[in-house]
């Protein structure tokens, strides 16, 4: 990453030329559908521009990461959210849980959506450094 940087300051590489990483932070779940589907509808039109896309969930956003939830949650004018979800995970998108999250509400990793995995804070705190544009829902 430093190495990036420098050619990045020195004009060595231009940030057009560069990977760019977008990393969403999605802390509304099922209870808020629309606020629940747009993150997907912005990773997967990220993804579509070739941008490397994490998604973290914490709060009530981990809710939607549990096997069977998405099914229920439906935002009207948009795909459904099981639709989104399969679409951002078959272009390879990373989806990370709040591990205190799950573990507050008793979820354990086997419960969750496939390819969904539990980290910790600092592992989010190192998606966000990393990412070229951060945003929360």
């Amino acid at each position: 990453m430093k190495l990036y940087l420098k050619l990045l300051i020195t004009g060595e590489i231009k940030m057009s030329e560069a990977k760019k990483k977008l990393f969403i932070m999605v802390t509304n779940g099922p209870e808020n559908p629309e606020l629940a589907t747009i993150p997907f509808v912005m990773a997967t039109s990220a993804q579509a521009s070739d941008v490397e896309v994490v998604m973290g969930f914490q709060g009530n956003g981990s809710m939607l990461m549990i096997k069977g939830i998405a099914e229920h949650v439906a935002a009207k004018g948009f795909p459904t959210l099981v639709e989104m979800i399969s679409l951002y995970a078959d272009a390879g998108g990373k989806m990370y849980v709040c591990g205190p999250c799950v573990g507050a509400r008793q979820v354990k990793e086997g419960e969750l959506v496939d390819g969904a995995v539990i980290v910790g804070g600092a592992t989010f705190v190192s998606e966000c450094l990393d990412s070229t544009q951060s945003l929360i829902y």
